[in-house]
């Protein structure tokens, strides 16, 4: 890897590692009883809500891309916390649905708060030409996950 790939890298995994610092530190002062990782579970469901997706177990789990039973592992926590409730489709008695409660609602309130603010600080500083090229490459940089998420296959090192 050249200067310019290695400063690259370098740079991506201290902005990873700071969100994530960031953010759990956040989520730690107004909510204390959850993980990051249930934070972005609860996201997922209230999101699925919002937008009229598919609510399922099946569907929260490949959206999450994690098991059904890993995922039902973590809506049993949450359930118990007050985040997450289960209820049975009334179409279909098979299909159990996941809901998020007003609990959960106020928590992703807090976090999708979070991202704004972080959207906007670097929004306030960069113009509208770097601004497009930013997301131009980070479009690039998620397109590279998704397939190599789509391959199934682990990045060469």
């Amino acid at each position: 890897m050249e200067n310019r790939g290695k400063e690259l890298n370098l740079f991506l995994v201290r902005v990873f590692n700071e969100i994530l610092r960031t953010e759990e530190r956040d989520l730690a002062g107004r909510f204390p009883d959850l993980s990051l990782r249930e934070l972005h579970l609860i996201e997922e469901v209230c999101r699925a809500e919002e937008e009229g997706r598919d609510n399922r177990v099946t569907a929260i789990a490949s959206a999450q891309r994690v098991t059904a039973g890993t995922l039902t592992t973590a809506v049993t926590l949450l359930e118990k916390k007050g985040y997450l409730e289960r209820r049975r489709d009334e179409k279909d008695r098979r299909a159990v649905r996941i809901l998020p409660t007003a609990a959960a609602r106020a928590a992703n309130a807090v976090h999708a708060r979070f991202h704004r603010e972080m959207v906007d600080g670097l929004l306030a500083v960069l113009t509208e030409e770097e601004t497009g090229v930013l997301v131009r490459a980070l479009g690039h940089l998620a397109g590279f996950f998704q397939e190599k998420d789509r391959q199934n296959r682990p990045i060469r090192g």
